[in-house]
């Protein structure tokens, strides 16, 4: 037991050491890019959202097209149902991808589901896609939400 003793000091000494090697060097916190920029575009009611390519690859960002859909012989705009966000007081959004990493809040009029998909009363253009992982984070990016 007495053989040992000298491995308690040698062991606080290491730990210590490698916690403060842990520490973040003031600089580079300074120099860190934001995950998201939130950008007001002028004449637009929603924001644009630019995310950094491991923001996305954090929030699990997914997209689809939007589809257009043959119902009753009748043609309709469709998206995966995942794409949908309400809001508090009923209103309907989804996420477009604007471009690669950017990404813009799209109001969207629900007529109803069917399986996996939302069939819109309004049309979006089908040369679009959606976000169908990462809608609840964008939203929070985009409104604020847990600042």
């Amino acid at each position: 037991m007495h053989r040992n003793r000298w491995l308690t000091p040698v062991f606080v000494i290491l730990t210590a050491l490698t916690l403060a090697a842990c520490g973040t060097n003031p600089e580079v916190l300074s120099e860190r890019i934001p995950a998201a920029v939130v950008e007001k575009v002028e004449g637009l009611e929603f924001n644009r959202l630019i995310l950094t390519e491991k923001a996305a690859q954090r929030l699990g960002i997914e997209i689809a097209p939007i589809r257009e859909i043959e119902v009753d012989g009748t043609k309709r705009i469709a998206i995966p149902y995942a794409a949908v966000l309400y809001g508090t007081n009923g209103d309907t959004w989804t996420y477009v991808a604007a471009d690669a990493l950017t990404f813009m809040r799209q109001s969207v009029e629900v007529d109803y589901i069917e399986d996996e998909l939302a069939i819109l009363s309004a049309s979006l253009p089908i040369d679009l896609e959606v976000v169908t992982v990462g809608v609840s984070e964008l939203y929070g990016i985009d409104t604020g939400v847990g600042r």
